[in-house]
């Protein structure tokens, strides 16, 4: 490559076609697969027909489903972000954090967040001490209207335990969030803002890492500290090099949501939500 101090663009690979409104992907290293949640409806909506779907990394034009909401005793309403730890995917449904096999997708139960007043539970994130879930406090209406009666929060979830780790304004409805284990620290995207973030262990309220666009969705560290963030604003997906500027590296991807990084392959995932698909490129 020669050095013209311009990125370098990300080469598109392929793309899965048949999803349905699908908002998140994650990559199980382990069974070299991706994971697609699609809510199939409104983000809102609690009609038991969102489903995970299963994609082979290697061969991305193979889907077979891993969980139907409504099938096998699974209940799904709008799946969004999913993390992976053991056995266990954890997905984001509303206002509950739902648990299945990450094998077989049978259900493992949920942890029920009304009781924390949940209003559009978003991102979900392993960490050292637990499961974190972004509250982005947002509401859609049936002609898919958004509004924002919630309240902006990070939860920890340790086993059946939620608490409360930050809430306020400061967070901007957030909705990315990934553990950045080098820095001991989240690494908050958030969707009304155009700060990315970063919280550590004791602190509520977050700093600033970067700005950009804004319209934030999805966000993931990769192995050598290089920060992937997908925007809405300007439908791009960028690439943070040294935690301190914010470069495009795929342009041109409208409603790029909760991206995944299939580490293997050096390859990052991207749901397309208002399109139907999930593309796949290379990161240089």
């Amino acid at each position: 490559q020669v050095a013209t101090g311009l990125p370098a663009v990300a080469e598109k690979l392929g793309e899965t076609g048949g999803m349905k409104v699908p908002e998140s992907v994650r990559y199980d290293a382990e069974l070299d697969v991706y994971y697609v949640a699609n809510i199939n409806g409104n983000p809102s909506q609690k009609d038991n027909n969102g489903f995970v779907a299963r994609v082979r990394a290697d061969s991305t034009a193979v889907m077979t489903m891993l969980v139907e909401g409504g099938k096998n005793g699974a209940t799904l309403n709008a799946p969004k972000g999913m993390a992976l730890r053991g056995d266990t995917l954890f997905v984001a449904d509303i206002d509950a954090l739902r648990m299945f096999n990450r094998r077989t997708g049978a259900s493992l139960g949920s942890v029920d967040l009304r009781s924390q007043k949940a209003t559009f539970l978003n991102d979900v994130a392993a960490g050292p001490d637990g499961i974190y879930i972004t509250d982005t406090g947002i509401v859609f209406d049936s002609t898919g209207s958004m509004t924002h009666p919630g309240v902006n929060r990070v939860f920890r979830v340790s086993g059946k335990t939620v608490s409360e780790i930050a809430r306020g304004d400061s967070l901007a409805n957030p909705n990315g969030i990934a553990w950045d284990a080098a820095g001991s620290r989240w690494i908050l995207a958030p969707f009304g803002g155009p700060n990315i973030q970063t919280l550590s262990a004791g602190q509520t309220t977050p700093t600033t890492l970067v700005t950009g666009p804004g319209g934030y969705d999805g966000v993931e560290v990769l192995a050598g500290g290089r920060i992937l963030v997908s925007s809405w604003t300007d439908s791009t997906v960028h690439i943070i090099h040294g935690g301190t500027h914010m470069m495009p590296l795929i342009k041109n991807v409208s409603a790029p949501a909760d991206i995944g990084v299939d580490s293997k392959r050096n390859v990052v995932a991207v749901p397309r939500f208002n399109d139907g698909k999930v593309e796949y490129y290379r990161i240089p």
